[in-house]
């Protein structure tokens, strides 16, 4: 015999289903509106206008804008290695109206950096779109120092120890933590002097106030032209594409020494997955144009877009890569 509560208990479970993959929606930030996008965009850069991050974003924005129908908005949020920029992105609306162009700092090394006051935690926080671009930093040293090569200028140093400085900007940047790990694989004592911006870093080489310093190739590279600078080593592990008669650390006597600056793309968690594979499809496309391709090269950036699951695993090998140099040097900026 058929009992008749059998329906009435259908209807029921058929509604508990329909509530949980509403409740699913809504935690996974929701159904993208079908009309997506229907007003402007923010794309929050965490520096200053005139960065290398700045110039990448504006770079990509404009050919993304005209891909998607809708004025994309560069908004510069600077302030504290760029936490300030990606904490206001981390927790704004995932509505798909709010992106975040950040390079690997305030994704890797901050949130060891600052366990306490971060405010945010880029693997809870935010979703990876896509990695945009790649370049290898480069060990840069004054044009009249005098050694032609990264093995005389450790040999310099050794037989100086305290007496040489390098420049960064600031504790925890990736100019410090590079020439920390370099000190310790060499076993040298350079003195730090952290400054306010590359401007200031590479003005302090020119001048002699400091000996080395590790920065992106598009601060260091013009002033090699007359002689100012000289270029010992790049931090890639091979040779890099855009400056392939550098000499890399790894093949100079430091197997596996890498220290790579690179950009991507983030949107606060729970962001659609339909505008995030939207925003990844687009942006793959545009970061693979001929014309992008030359505008990254004369920045000495290699264009590198990638899927969301590779950007995560990148961003979790770097970390724990600076977790250990962080502990050694046991650098908090709490």
């Amino acid at each position: 015999m058929t009992s008749p509560a059998r329906p009435h208990f259908g209807k029921r479970l058929r509604g508990l289903c329909l509530g949980l993959a509403s409740l699913c929606l809504l935690a996974a930030g929701g159904p993208a509106k079908a009309d997506w996008p229907d007003h402007p965009i923010a794309l929050i850069v965490p520096f200053p206008a005139g960065s290398s991050p700045d110039l990448l974003a504006r770079m990509v924005s404009e050919p993304l804008s005209q891909a998607l129908g809708q004025p994309i908005i560069v908004e510069n949020k600077p302030g504290a290695g760029g936490n300030i920029g990606t904490r206001m992105a981390a927790l704004a609306k995932p509505d798909g109206y709010t992106m975040l162009f950040t390079i690997n700092g305030p994704l890797t090394t901050a949130p060891t950096l600052y366990k306490k006051t971060l405010g945010y935690d880029p693997f809870v926080d935010l979703a990876p779109v896509t990695l945009v671009a790649t370049s290898p930093n480069v060990l840069a040293v004054p044009g009249d120092l005098n050694v032609k090569d990264l093995a005389q200028f450790v040999s310099m140093t050794r037989e100086r120890p305290g007496a040489l400085n390098y420049g960064s900007v600031g504790p925890g940047s990736a100019s410090q933590l590079a020439m920390e790990m370099f000190k310790s694989q060499a076993g040298l004592d350079l003195v730090h002097i952290p400054y306010a911006g590359f401007p200031q870093v590479i003005g302090a080489i020119i001048g002699g106030d400091i000996q080395a310093g590790f920065m992106v190739p598009a601060i260091a590279m013009p002033q090699t032209r007359d002689g100012r600078v000289k270029i010992l080593a790049v931090t890639s592990l091979q040779r890099s594409t855009v400056l392939p008669d550098v000499p890399t650390m790894a093949e100079q006597g430091y197997p596996g020494f890498e220290a790579i600056s690179w950009d991507a793309v983030m949107v606060p968690a729970g962001t659609p997955s339909v505008i995030i594979e939207r925003l990844n499809s687009e942006l793959a496309r545009i970061i693979d144009s001929d014309k992008i391709r030359k505008q990254m090269a004369v920045q000495y950036f290699t264009p590198a877009p990638s899927s969301p699951a590779e950007l995560t695993t990148r961003m979790r090998d770097e970390k724990a890569r600076w977790d250990k140099v962080i502990e050694k040097l046991n650098l908090s900026l709490d």
